[in-house]
């Protein structure tokens, strides 16, 4: 059977439903905006994948799943170039560095957080290649795709709530003057704080998020939470910030009004947020 099209027509749920029920084995390519991305399934479970040009080595993935620390990845590359994965691997299990279970368990985080990631593509061309296999040496896995279904379509479903509610990352965010919830009863992740903190009518959310290398997915979440709390609203961007850490700066307040201003819940959260 051949499987070639369109995510707009078919999705990546559709796509890993049939490998699943069929047991294909072979390479799902697709190809989109976001670049290429390649996934091997052995009998309808998850083999490998691979991200564009990102470095798939076992050493680049140990350091992208923080393993690895920059300076031990750069010395391990330089003298393990000419070993394969399986090679490295065992090297490392055999050195106490790593058990098997830490190095799969690696491997097997970031294949799925790869597929996963396909998820939020709304378009983009695939084909399923039978006679593609992944490259010599490399470690590979076998997940069953169930789960992985299940959670991705849930994902699906938030993306596109998501997106009707906040359709453009361009607006930019300004506090409200009265707060729909009290600060003393807010609870925010260290990732809505952080966002928090460059909250700016010059920022937009599309800055923010870049500056703060936040994906759109989880920008959108924690806008959304700060607008379901009532605690921010959208704006259109009073000018176009370069740089969204500069626009924190707040002047202090001299004027009577100002005074007021002091007191209210926004003033004693912009104090609260200066002092993280």
């Amino acid at each position: 059977m051949t499987l070639k099209g369109n995510l707009c027509d078919f999705t990546v749920t559709h796509l890993l439903n049939l490998i699943n029920l069929a047991h294909k084995t072979g390479t799902l390519v697709v190809e989109g905006s976001g670049g290429d991305v390649s996934v091997y399934f052995r009998e309808g479970k998850l083999a490998y994948a691979q991200n564009g040009d990102e470095d798939t080595s076992l050493a680049g993935i140990l350091h992208k799943t923080n393993r690895l620390s920059t300076a031990q990845y750069q010395r391990i590359k330089q003298h393990t170039q000419s070993m394969t994965d399986k090679e490295l691997g065992l090297l490392l299990i055999n050195g106490n560095y790593f058990t098997q279970q830490d190095i799969l368990a690696s491997v097997q985080a970031y294949f799925v957080d790869i597929l996963d990631r396909l998820f939020t593509w709304a378009e983009g061309l695939f084909h399923f290649e039978t006679d593609v296999t992944p490259p010599d040496g490399k470690i590979t896995v076998r997940v069953n795709l169930e789960n992985i279904i299940l959670e991705g379509s849930r994902r699906t479903h938030e993306c596109s709530h998501l997106q009707d509610e906040i359709p453009s990352l361009e607006m930019a965010l300004r506090f409200v003057d009265q707060p729909g919830t009290n600060l003393n009863q807010l609870r925010l992740s260290p990732e809505e704080w952080r966002v928090i903190s460059f909250i700016h009518p010059n920022n937009t959310m599309q800055q923010i998020a870049q500056h703060l290398q936040l994906t759109d997915l989880e920008m959108r979440r924690i806008v959304f939470s700060l607008l379901q709390a009532g605690f921010v609203a959208m704006v259109r961007p009073e000018r176009a910030s370069q740089n969204p850490a500069k626009e924190v700066k707040m002047s202090t307040p001299a004027t009577p009004e100002a005074k007021e201003e002091r007191k209210s819940l926004i003033y004693r959260l912009i104090n609260r947020i200066r002092s993280l």
